[in-house]
């Protein structure tokens, strides 16, 4: 008799497929956390889709869609705020981190 063998996922593909990709509403920085005091790690251009894998509370920054302390993960040590994103939303759409 044979059996079926699970192996598990890493955290961040099991997050991946549970995600949903957004565009971006500006050309943003990408940050290695969240807040403009971290180091730039990357750059997106306007409409460019991004997948969010978590969420968190961080610096409060005003961009093209409004005020907000939320910070997107969109990879690890990558961050937006989420003020750059068009989710549909003004607060979490995605788990926290």
């Amino acid at each position: 008799m044979s059996e079926n063998v699970i192996t598990p996922e890493s955290a961040e593909s099991a997050e991946a497929a549970a995600a949903k990709s957004y565009p971006i509403a500006a050309d943003v920085n990408v940050r290695s956390g969240p807040g403009t005091s971290y180091a730039k790690v990357g750059r997106l251009s306007a409409g460019t889709r991004v997948t969010l894998y978590c969420q968190r509370p961080g610096e409060t920054v005003t961009g093209p869609t409004g005020t907000s302390s939320i910070w997107d993960r969109i990879g690890s040590g990558r961050y937006v705020s989420d003020t750059y994103v068009r989710t549909g939303s003004d607060g979490y759409v995605a788990p926290r981190c």
